[in-house]
């Protein structure tokens, strides 16, 4: 990425703001949609469901098995417990939109 593009972080009060803005709802309203929004998500994702938004990507959950590692510090091997990880894969048309400006 070039220096001089500075990458900006879009918050949930910034998407609070963007639709109180275009649509008109108040501040409260705004933030309980987008609130409600996230809490659907995240209940999905911890109830073992992956997430598909329609042109913008993939919430994919992958389970990973216990392994064998390096203590970075140390050297020393340590073991790496299995877990669950959440992975995004952005859609065709959401990269294709990144790229084309």
């Amino acid at each position: 990425m070039p220096e001089n593009k500075k990458v900006k972080t879009l918050t949930k009060a910034d998407i609070y703001l963007d639709l109180y803005n275009k649509i008109g709802y108040s501040r409260q309203r705004s933030a309980e949609l987008v609130n409600s929004v996230f809490d659907i998500i995240r209940e999905k994702l911890c109830s073992n469901h992956n997430v598909k938004l329609s042109g913008f990507g993939n919430f994919l959950l992958r389970d990973k098995k216990a392994r064998i590692g390096r203590d970075p510090k140390t050297g020393r091997e340590i073991v790496i417990q299995e877990r669950r990880v959440l992975v995004f894969h952005s859609s065709p048309l959401l990269r294709k939109k990144m790229n084309s400006k």
